[in-house]
């Protein structure tokens, strides 16, 4: 299936919950009011233990005895290696070394629970599981917001985690602010501080889910920091021939297309840059958000136009390919983190910036 939500069969449900809005196809349990972390993991069907398993192998066949040829039906350990098992599915999600270690679904969200050390503040909204159960991720809203301008344009503070069961990945956890307007996911990291934490399966692995919260405290300051540029941005003025400029700067894909920019060549651009360019650029100047006071012909607004593009007109294969682009470190982030360098050159330095001659 597209979403690749985790059906169990066992309860005839999806492995995931939203709170009052529906996502993800409209599967799974949507609730009224914010679970408590317990109560997050039992409607998201995360309720289930993984357990390594070694692996065994048949020998190879046929064999030559001294009464004729058998058949060989002895089983091998493979060595060094272990199936991770959902305990009460007996579904296997995956094969990993003798070092890997499970953090279990529990212990993922007592990573937020420490965040604030287990008070007030935190809600989780999403959470579920994809494949057998093999990943999953947790979106939990932090308290406070990002406020731009007067007030009215209100930025919530995310932080996203995801980690697998199959050996695939390390333990990513995201801060993830999330424009409310037109539900922009604006990814920006500063040059002194980065916006992700990752934590490998390792032996010490649960013991750093643990202390992660103190890395996570980053969330506080970044936001902060981020608070205060959004609304410097929202009084940069900016003309429409730059937001345009800065919308190929920062969705430009690779040195080729960088080197025609440079020459004026837009015509020998491909059709699908222009098309992508042209599609930013219309949302840029014709979507609702983009009309407030703090978008509207400014720097802040420039820098929307690229993130709410990827949110909100870019079409992806499904909801996992979005996510991965927007949140796990795909396109979409990548993009977005080269427009706020981008904003932010323009701060310092002006049009020069977007002076490609």
């Amino acid at each position: 299936m597209a979403h690749n939500i985790n059906y169990n069969s066992q309860t005839g449900k999806y492995s995931f919950f939203s709170v009052k809005e529906k996502a993800w196809h409209g599967l799974g349990q949507i609730v009224e009011q914010y679970p408590t972390s317990q109560e997050a993991i039992r409607h998201a069907g995360l309720d289930y233990e993984v357990a390594k398993s070694p692996l065994y192998t048949k020998g190879s066949g046929i064999i030559q005895t001294a009464g004729g040829i058998e058949m060989d039906s002895t089983e091998l350990a493979v060595p060094d290696c272990f199936a991770t098992i959902r305990t009460d599915s007996n579904a296997v999600l995956g094969v990993v070394g003798k070092d890997y270690h499970i953090v279990q679904n529990r212990e993922a969200f007592s990573f937020f629970d420490a965040i604030v050390g287990g008070g007030d503040g935190i809600l989780y909204e999403t959470a579920g599981a994809l494949g057998q159960g093999e990943r999953i991720f947790i979106t939990a809203k932090l308290p406070d917001y990002i406020r731009v301008g007067n007030g009215d344009d209100v930025t919530e503070k995310y932080i996203f985690l995801t980690t697998s069961h199959d050996g695939s990945g390390s333990i990513t956890a995201a801060f993830t602010p999330i424009r409310i307007v037109c539900q922009n996911t604006l990814n920006a990291s500063l040059r002194s501080m980065s916006n992700v934490v990752r934590i490998r399966h390792t032996s010490g692995a649960k013991q750093r889910l643990e202390d992660a919260y103190k890395v996570m405290g980053l969330a506080d300051r970044l936001s902060s920091q981020l608070e205060g540029i959004f609304n410097e941005w929202a009084q940069v003025k900016v003309t429409d021939t730059q937001v345009k400029k800065m919308i190929q700067l920062a969705l430009c894909p690779n040195t080729e297309t960088l080197t025609l920019l440079k020459r004026g060549a837009e015509d020998d651009l491909s059709t699908v840059f222009r098309n992508t360019v042209d599609d930013a650029f219309a949302y840029a100047m014709a979507s609702e958000s983009q009309q407030m006071e703090t978008t509207k012909g400014t720097l802040f607004g420039a820098y929307n136009a690229v993130t709410g593009y990827y949110q909100n007109v870019r079409k992806y294969k499904d909801n996992e390919a979005k996510l991965q682009s927007i949140v796990m470190g795909g396109t979409a982030q990548g993009k977005a983190q080269k427009a706020f360098e981008l904003c932010t050159a323009f701060q310092a330095d002006g049009a020069e910036i977007l002076n490609l001659n």
